[in-house]
């Protein structure tokens, strides 16, 4: 699926539901294939192979800074905003405990995550991130930035209800399905609910990152470090 098109017009989509909620149902596919997916289902099984993992916690890494970024541009475009800013930034601490979780994971993987040479999907939807993030309004970049959120907490809940107390990436299982990180995903929802109008550039940024998530779970079993 090609990037949105910065100059596509942008018509509102009239619905009932929340913002929020008609964009994840309308990519609700797309999320049932990321739990479907090998990575994703080898991972909730506990017999993921660790060179995978390891690949993944190296892509994640990477994608997390930008992540950030992206969030801080956001914060830069509400700036006369007081209330979204300071929501803004609790969610950029949400992403420095991440970063942290993948620190730790570093150590104990032996993975120097200031050498990380991006895989071309992790690098097309980071350039997406902040190509977004430089170019368009606040709403259009919590709409490219929601799915990740949101696609995270849908994993590690389905994937916590079975019993991982044994499961080699228990930690991760729980750090995804935690009340913590629903929290985190339901204020960016919340904040896109108030950001972005129903319009074809947002539904567009949405489910461009939903095949971006897709991707990225493949791009970690494609090649092991």
């Amino acid at each position: 699926m090609a990037p949105p098109n910065p100059d596509s017009k942008a018509e509102p989509i009239m619905s009932a539901e929340p913002l929020h909620t008609t964009l994840w149902q309308d990519n609700q596919t797309l999320a049932e294939e990321c739990l479907a997916h090998p990575f994703v289902r080898s991972l909730g099984e506990g017999n993921l192979d660790p060179g995978a993992f390891k690949n993944y916690v190296a892509q994640d890494a990477f994608f997390l800074q930008a992540f950030f970024s992206a969030y801080a541009l956001a914060a830069v475009r509400a700036v006369e905003r007081r209330e979204v800013v300071q929501r803004l930034h609790g969610l950029m601490r949400g992403v420095l405990d991440e970063l942290k979780l993948h620190d730790d994971y570093a150590k104990s993987l032996a993975i120097d995550l200031g050498n990380v040479q991006p895989h071309p999907a992790t690098r097309a939807y980071t350039d997406f991130l902040l190509r977004t993030a430089w170019t368009t309004e606040v709403g259009e970049i919590m709409a490219a930035m929601t799915p990740c959120m949101r696609l995270y907490a849908y994993l590690g809940q389905e994937l916590a209800l079975r019993d991982h107390s044994h499961n080699p990436y228990r930690e991760w299982i729980e750090t995804y399905s935690s009340a913590e990180f629903e929290a985190l995903a339901t204020e960016l929802e919340s904040l896109l609910d108030q950001l972005a109008e129903g319009t074809d550039r947002v539904s567009l940024a949405y489910r461009y990152a939903m095949h971006c998530e897709r991707d990225f779970f493949s791009a970690s079993l494609d090649e092991w470090i």
